[in-house]
């Protein structure tokens, strides 16, 4: 089916576009009164995962209220855990819990590869029903998390400010880690091919811890993977953040992905000079930055706009929108983008 909004796949191909697509990370969730409405009448959050139906229907209510020129997949990056056979638990106001943890080669040998179409076929249903229902309007981003995260939460058990249960092991035993990682990789491969033979227009790779790690041990035990994935996937373009990651900005150049998205601490001009003018970049405004007025929201926009230029950008904040936050402010932030790109081409 044709897409009538292709915006944000010419943009990750850099081609020309006539405004700056715009999205945002974790647009489909808790700051729409009409997703909480969904989400209440489950038991959690993890049955409303395991609903197509009504993970599609959560997935497109952003496309319909704020406007945005993309869809991704309801879903969690945890769901590549479990499938490998450690199930977890999503903690009310906590966050994610995992009963049972990887310390040893023991734990380890209950593991498999994941297989996408039984483990995960949830997944690729709501992937099939969402695109569907899409119709063509938007394109559909498909996503998992780098492997280097996904280890974070397999080692660990739950959020951590440090992970120093997953750091340590990298230290201690980093054949163990290194067999984890792998494990985890080619799995998320495998999920990830699924997720794009289901209709999934483009995917991004989240690697949301990957400012804990120093420097080298970034590239030997999380850019090493991340690269691994880029290279096995050459059907849709691919989008990678890395949250933290400004170290690794000049390697992140070499991967073979589409765009890398940016976190708000990272400096636009800075960033375009280390990547370079090969690749898309994604992001970067501050998500409290929506806490502000109509008029701040909009300037703030603005600013970002301007210091991205009109080419190969796509729009987004530096990370997921904040829970709190306003629907009508993210309205703001998307409309000024629509609006105000389109002079920047003039």
């Amino acid at each position: 089916m044709e897409l009538k909004n292709d915006l944000i796949l010419r943009a990750a191909r850099g081609e020309k576009t006539e405004r700056t697509p715009v999205w945002l990370m974790r647009q489909a969730g808790r700051i729409l009164p009409e997703y909480r409405a969904v989400r209440n009448s489950l038991s959690g959050f993890i049955e409303l995962v395991k609903n197509p139906d009504l993970a599609a229907e959560v997935t497109i209510q952003p496309v319909d209220i704020l406007g945005v020129d993309a869809a991704i997949i309801f879903s969690d990056i945890l769901v590549i855990p479990e499938a490998m056979g450690l199930p977890y638990e999503m903690i009310e106001k906590k966050g994610p819990w995992f009963p049972q943890v990887v310390k040893s080669e023991s734990d380890l040998a209950k593991l498999n590869i994941a297989d996408a179409s039984t483990d995960l076929g949830y997944v690729i249903d709501a992937i099939k029903v969402t695109k569907r229902e899409l119709a063509g309007r938007v394109p559909l981003i498909g996503f998992a998390g780098a492997p280097w995260t996904i280890f974070c939460y397999m080692v660990e058990g739950h959020g951590s400010k440090t992970f120093s249960n997953a750091r340590k092991m990298l230290y201690n035993e980093p054949a163990l880690a290194e067999k984890l990682l792998e494990m985890i990789t080619e799995s998320t491969i495998a999920y990830l091919k699924a997720q794009i033979a289901a209709g999934a227009d483009i995917v991004q790779v989240f690697d949301s811890w990957a400012g804990i790690l120093p420097p080298q041990q970034y590239e030997d035990f999380s850019l090493k993977y991340i690269k691994q994935i880029c290279d096995a996937i050459n059907e849709v373009p691919i989008t990678v953040f890395a949250k933290g990651a400004y170290f690794a900005r000049k390697s992140m150049a070499n991967l073979a992905c589409e765009t890398i998205g940016l976190d708000w601490n990272m400096d636009i001009a800075e960033s375009r000079m280390l990547i370079g003018e090969h690749k898309t970049l994604q992001g970067n405004l501050d998500p409290c930055a929506l806490y502000g007025t109509n008029a701040e929201v909009e300037k703030a926009t603005k600013v970002m706009l301007d210091a991205f230029g009109p080419n190969r950008h796509i729009a987004n904040l530096g990370h997921g929108v904040y829970p709190d936050i306003d629907p009508e402010k993210v309205k703001v932030f998307v409309n000024t983008v629509k609006e105000y790109s389109q002079t920047l081409r003039h």
